[in-house]
Parts: structure tokens; C-alpha cells; sequence
């Protein structure tokens, strides 16, 4: 069977990968500690399970839901919008449900992007932001990611050529891989770009309640003017431990969310009603279970942070994310050193270079699994490396 040019010049998908190397090694009977993907081992609240199991047996519940998202779980989504960032939506014309931001994420470039279109995508980045642009036939054009810009993108050094053909540019703040973080100021100075050469802002801010030490994560649309330039993704999964659930919300200008609604339409059937439900249950419940997945993670990454610098190791004290992030010791590069971590400590990290070429050099570790995992991997860590 004849496959499409496209296909065949896909790269494997990084988590893809990751799982293949964890079942070859347990298939060996190697017990493996897994730093590599970030799905939290938290519990889904029990509120929220409740509200799932108790909606999905009603009959009005079974049938084929709305495309667009149930209006009140659109409206759910509004108004957590306004209590979290001040930003005031239509929950009609301005929100719109996803089976996931990744799912949203990889259809957006279908309603703005053309063959040969430019989409500036990050880098390194979640790869699914370059794969959605590969998947319409548009060109990806990495903007690099750099430690001494504090992994923020130089606007000022993407040439004007290449603004003046982009339609998309994808952003991810708080960032997944390098845990970086965003102001205000910078979202300001985006939108400024996006508004002079008409551009689409594409925000990934699955990660914003997962923050620390004080930072909250803003918003993209507190920008004033930012709604006519920008759609902002956000997601359930990592805020409520929901990632096998596949809900999320898309937010933004009138215009960009009806066309991205027409995509989604002719793709999807819409969320499963009771999981909708269920996500109006998440919004607009109890949010303790937010705080204590914080102050988990937190706990976590002081532990984690603290004994790799023990090592002698130079990890990043992240703000913000599930992630630690950390150069790889000298003499190795990240594939290199993720298949020595696996080899010696049978502990699994992603590899930098797996987020992009500018994640070479780097690796990165997960928060997501149970404190007694997490100390069995620091001792193991210490043992091979200290």
C-alpha cells in the first residue's frame, strides 16, 4: 500500500518512542522508573468522577452531542475564563469544546493554513505544533528557544519576509519542554507583531494552574485587542488529572472560532456529553484539588531539583509546568545521555532533542509519578552518577 508523502516523512512521535523503549526494557524484566511522559499519577477528583458516571447513564446523555461544545459547558468554560484572568467571552461565539487541546492544536492549521503557507512554530516545542503545519502542507519555520534569552523567542529576529507569509505562530506559555515562563510584557509585544503583519497567535496554555512560588501564568487575551489575533487553547487534563478524559476549550476572536469550528464539524462529533458534563463539574466545583495538585508537584520538583544538584547536576528550579529541565552532563548529547540514564539507572527522561534541534543538549524529567518512585529514582540516580 502506496503511502502519502507526508506520512512517510512524519518522524515518530516522541512519546510514541518513549513507550516502545520502556516495553523492550520491561519485556527484559527491568523495573522501570518513567521521568518521560507527563501524565499525572494523581487521581481525577472524585466529584468530578461522580458527575461523569452519574450523567453517563442518562439516555439524553448517549446521543450524538454537540459539535460545538454543550452551551453550558461553553459557558463553564466562560466564565472560569473571567474569574481566572479578568477576560470576558461570548460563551456562543468565543469558546469552543475540544477532545483535548492536543486534538484542537493539530486541526487548527486546516481553517488558516494553505500549501506553502509559513507557521512559525517554537523550538524546541510540544511536536505537535510542527506536525499539524506538515500534516496541511504549510512550511515550519523555528523560532529558537535559547537559555540566555530565558527560552523566549527574539521577535526582532525573525526576518520580515517571513512574518509578512507566516499565518500562524504557536506559542506555549507556561512552556512544555523547558518549564519557561511568560509576562504580560511579552504577550503585549507578540500581539503588536501579530496585529502588523496578520498574524494568527496560537496559545497553548495547558499548564497555566500549575504554577509556583507565587507566579500566576497570564492569559494571552488580557492582552486588550488580543482577540481579533488569537486563539488560546486550554485544557483539563493536566488541572484536574482529566488526560485520559480528552476535554479542553479553545478561546478567542469571533471570526477564528467560527472558522475553527467549521473544521471541527466536518472532523469530529463533539465531546461525549457526559464528559462535557462532567468538565462543567471540574470548572465550576470545588478547585481545593488544584492547590493540592500545586503543592504535590511542588514538593516534587524541590526534591527532584535539590538531589540532581547534589549530583552535580545543573537542573532549572522551574516556575511553572511538570517539568525540570536540565543540561546534559559534559561529553554527552541528549540521546546519548537519556539511553546512559536507561542503561545504568533503568530510568526513563525525553529527550531534548526529540522537542526540536535547540533541545539538544538538554533532557527532561516528569514530576508525574508517586513520591516512593520518585525516591527510588533519586537513589538510583545517586548511586550510578554521585
Amino acid at each position: 500500500m502506496r503511502l502519502s508523502k507526508r506520512v512517510k516523512e512524519l518522524p515518530p512521535y516522541l512519546f510514541a518512542e518513549i513507550d516502545r523503549q520502556i516495553a523492550e526494557k520491561r519485556a527484559q524484566g527491568v523495573d522501570i522508573i518513567d521521568f518521560g511522559i507527563g501524565d499525572p499519577d494523581l487521581p481525577t477528583p472524585p466529584h468530578i468522577v461522580d458527575t461523569l458516571c452519574g450523567e453517563a447513564s442518562k439516555v439524553e446523555n448517549q446521543r450524538y452531542p454537540s459539535y460545538r461544545g454543550m452551551p453550558r459547558f461553553r459557558k463553564a468554560a466562560a466564565d472560569w475564563i473571567e474569574r481566572r484572568f479578568g477576560v470576558t467571552l461570548d460563551p456562543e461565539d468565543e469558546t469552543l469544546a475540544l477532545i483535548g487541546s492536543k486534538e484542537g492544536i493539530a486541526n487548527l492549521p486546516i481553517a488558516f493554513v494553505d500549501e506553502g503557507d509559513i507557521v512559525l512554530v517554537p523550538d524546541p516545542a510540544y511536536p505537535v505544533y510542527r506536525t499539524a503545519t506538515l500534516f496541511c502542507g504549510g512550511v515550519p519555520v523555528e523560532i529558537p528557544l535559547l537559555e540566555e534569552n530565558s527560552f523566549l523567542p527574539d521577535l526582532t529576529a525573525v526576518a520580515e519576509e517571513i512574518w509578512r507569509r507566516a499565518r500562524i505562530c504557536f506559542l506555549n506559555y507556561p512552556n512544555n519542554p523547558t518549564s519557561a515562563v511568560a509576562d504580560l510584557g511579552f504577550f503585549e509585544e507578540l500581539v503588536y507583531y501579530a496585529k502588523k503583519y496578520e498574524v494568527l497567535l496560537a496559545h497553548d496554555n495547558a499548564y497555566s494552574e500549575i504554577t509556583y512560588d507565587g507566579y500566576e501564568a497570564p492569559s494571552l487575551l488580557q492582552v486588550p485587542g488580543s482577540k481579533e489575533v488569537s486563539v488560546e487553547f486550554h485544557s483539563l487534563s493536566k488541572t484536574y488529572n482529566m488526560t485520559g478524559w480528552r476535554i479542553g476549550f479553545a478561546i478567542g476572536g469571533k471570526n477564528i472560532i467560527e472558522a475553527f469550528g467549521r473544521v471541527k464539524t466536518n472532523i469530529d462529533s463533539g465531546v461525549f456529553s457526559a464528559v462535557q458534563l462532567a468538565g462543567v463539574e471540574a470548572l465550576e466545583g470545588p478547585q481545593d484539588c488544584v492547590r493540592h495538585n500545586r503543592e504535590v508537584y511542588k514538593r516534587r520538583r524541590d526534591r527532584l531539583v535539590g538531589a540532581l544538584r547534589d549530583i552535580g547536576w545543573q537542573p532549572d528550579l522551574p516556575k511553572a509546568t511538570l517539568y525540570v529541565w536540565m543540561k546534559v552532563p559534559d561529553g554527552f548529547d541528549s540521546q546519548g545521555f537519556t539511553r546512559e540514564l536507561l542503561d545504568r539507572t533503568a530510568i526513563v527522561v525525553a529527550p531534548g532533542s526529540a522537542y526540536g534541534d535547540h533541545g539538544e543538549g538538554y533532557i527532561r524529567f516528569s514530576l508525574t509519578l508517586p513520591d516512593e518512585r520518585l525516591e527510588e529514582g533519586i537513589e538510583r540516580l545517586k548511586l550510578a552518577f554521585a
